[in-house]
């Protein structure tokens, strides 16, 4: 039987960061409003994307390896897609600063919709975001990406087919 090539880490992190930004892209272009299901896509292509290729690589791998291994190879994954994404997003913060400025008054509404702060109030909290901005969107950017792409990996490496080795079956005398 031949042995299948897995796919690297790093490939399989360029092709899931792929599909998030054309989804951003589509997001923004078309005006949609980022509620409901369309704010939970980039999270569902996340840990989809985590699934399938942690799959392909235990099949690529015929199957032995096991939880640590799996798990890993998402968590790797995940890291490139991170990366790749802050990139992204700081190119495109720059390209559209009027995305900046949605998100802002988005938030603005929303306070106004709670109802519970005073105009002065929500100026104050709307300086202090834009002040720290961009440690604000990093910092969220990785913290929700590690978080999510540790329950992706998981869920990932707990459903692939593992047939591991027993070392003790190795040993020659």
């Amino acid at each position: 039987m031949e042995q299948k090539k897995p796919i690297t880490h790093l490939v399989a992190g360029l092709l899931i960061a792929a599909v998030l930004i054309i989804c951003r892209l589509v997001i923004y272009f078309t005006g949609v409003e980022e509620t409901g299901i369309v704010a939970w896509l980039p999270i569902i292509f996340l840990i989809a994307g985590l699934i399938i290729f942690i799959n392909l690589y235990g099949n690529a791998k015929n199957n032995r390896v096991g939880f640590g291994d799996l798990f890993g190879y998402g968590f790797k994954t995940t890291a490139t897609v991170t990366l790749v994404v802050i990139v992204f997003m700081v190119i495109f913060i720059f390209l559209f600063p009027d995305a900046k400025e949605k998100g802002f008054e988005m938030a603005r509404q929303k306070m106004e919709e709670k109802g519970d702060l005073t105009s002065d109030e929500i100026d104050k909290r709307l300086e202090v975001v834009r002040k720290m901005f961009w440690v604000f969107a990093i910092g969220g950017v990785l913290l929700i990406y590690a978080i999510v792409g540790a329950i992706g990996s998981a869920i990932g490496a707990a459903i692939t087919k593992k047939k591991p080795v027993n070392p003790m079956d190795q040993l020659s005398i």
